[in-house]
C-alpha cells in the first residue's frame, strides 16, 4: 500500500516512513500547497490542510505537532514551529527560568485524506520533560530540550529507530496505519 505524505520535512517523513513500514505500508513525499491556517488547535489544522489536498489514487495525509509546556499553559502548542524560527530552544529555557514544573508533552495529528475525499485525523502524544540544557545533535525541532518518561536521553541523543519507540509521531502513524490497514479488509 502507499501513502503520500505532503510536508516539506524531510525529518518528519523519514519518522512517519520508520513507523510504517513494519505495516509493508510505504510512503512518498509530495509537496505541501502553501496555507497560513489559523488556529490553536493541531485537529483543525491538519483536517483543514488535508481538505485542501487533491484527491490522489492513494490516500495522502498532512502531519502538524507541537510541544505543550505545562508551567506555560501550553504555550507553545500550535505555534511550535513559529517559537522555534523566532525565539528557538534559547528562548523557550528562558522562558521556563526558575520554573520547577517541566512537564511537557509532544502532540501529533495525523490528518489524511482518502481517494473519495473523506478526512480523518490520527492523534500521538508522548509526555515527558523539557532539560535546562540542550542536549544531542539528531532530530530536528525542540528534540534537543524534551526528554520523553521513560527514558533518561532527549530525543536528540536517540537514533530515529529509538526515538520512534516513544514518540507522538510514531503513535499517531501507528493509529493511521490500523486504519488504513482495517479499511482495505471492510
Amino acid at each position: 500500500m502507499r501513502l503520500y505524505i505532503a510536508t516539506s520535512n524531510r525529518h518528519k517523513v523519514e519518522e512517519i516512513e520508520l513507523a510504517l513500514a513494519p505495516y509493508g505500508i510505504r510512503v512518498v513525499q509530495v509537496p505541501l500547497p502553501k496555507l497560513e491556517i489559523q488556529s490553536s488547535s493541531l485537529e483543525e489544522i491538519a483536517l483543514t490542510a488535508a481538505r485542501s489536498l487533491r484527491e490522489m489514487d492513494a490516500p495522502v495525509a498532512v502531519e502538524d505537532a507541537g510541544l505543550f509546556i505545562r508551567a506555560l499553559r501550553g504555550f507553545p502548542g500550535p505555534y511550535s514551529h513559529y517559537v522555534y524560527e523566532t525565539i528557538g530552544i534559547r528562548g523557550v529555557l528562558r522562558l521556563l527560568e526558575g520554573v520547577s514544573d517541566r512537564r511537557a508533552s509532544f502532540v501529533s495529528v495525523i490528518a489524511v485524506k482518502m481517494p473519495d475525499g473523506k478526512t480523518l485525523a490520527f492523534r500521538g502524544e508522548v509526555e515527558g520533560t523539557i532539560t535546562s540544557e540542550p542536549r544531542g545533535e539528531r532530530g530536528f525541532g525542540f528534540d534537543p530540550i524534551f526528554q520523553p518518561l521513560g527514558s533518561s536521553r532527549t530525543f536528540a541523543e536517540m537514533t530515529v529507530e529509538e526515538k520512534n519507540a516513544y514518540s507522538h509521531r510514531a503513535r499517531a502513524a501507528k493509529a493511521l496505519a490500523d486504519f488504513l490497514l482495517k479499511s482495505l479488509h471492510d
